[in-house]
């Protein structure tokens, strides 16, 4: 009993380390927007929850303290709405790889305030339900830290392979770039040979009109 505890301590203490979630709080003055963006790749879920904090926890949440939200996809597609809203939800799963956009913003009240806002997003493996797994699996507590184990490690997989091909992309794009930059130094270069023998040619006409030459 007590190494099956001790294992399922370790496997706790493995998951934590590549648990894909962030979870902050954050002050967005009236009239301003703030963005959060968070690298998701095809075919992973998120879930994502907020909420305008109380400044005042015996009073009710004033009027004022409203927020619009929206979560966009790398290529601009719309995600999740939210206007004029103390609080919400969303999950997706995502479509597009690439950078996903969480944009927050209040109208322009005056005088101005601050609110302060709870935010938490999880991708991947920290996106799921585990709950309802061991519902619906009718597993033991040992084989859910197992199962979440393997998610997680199949997660890693899939999220090594992801970046070896942003890696190659950004290679390719770095030797496209070079060798833009390669010709376009030839051309500047030609250019400016080019202008050079034409002052040259330019100076030794006029000195020879004058009969300097």
């Amino acid at each position: 009993m007590a190494a099956t505890r001790s294992r399922s301590v370790t496997l706790l203490s493995f998951l934590s380390l590549f648990s894909l979630s962030s979870s902050l709080r954050f002050e967005l003055p009236s009239g301003h927007t703030k963005c959060i963006t968070e690298d998701i790749k095809v075919g992973a879920m998120a879930v994502g929850k907020y909420s305008v904090v109380n400044p005042s926890d015996s009073d009710p949440l004033p009027e004022t303290h409203k927020i619009t939200v929206r979560v966009t996809s790398p290529y601009a597609t719309s995600m999740h709405y939210g206007d004029g809203v103390e609080s919400g939800n969303f999950a997706f799963t995502s479509s597009e790889a690439g950078n996903y956009l969480a944009c927050f913003w209040t109208p322009d009240y005056k005088p101005a305030l601050t609110l302060t806002v709870d935010f938490e997003w999880r991708t991947g493996v920290a996106a799921k339900d585990w709950t309802n797994v061991v519902k619906k699996g009718q597993i033991d507590e040992m084989e859910l830290e197992l199962k979440k184990l393997e998610d997680t490690i199949t997660s890693i997989h899939e999220e090594m392979f992801y970046l070896r091909e942003r890696e190659v992309e950004m290679q390719d794009m770095n030797r496209a770039t070079n060798a833009k930059m390669a010709w376009f130094s030839f051309l500047s270069l030609a250019v400016c040979l080019s202008v050079a023998g034409l002052q040259l040619w330019h100076l030794k006409t006029y000195f020879e009109r004058k009969k300097l030459l």
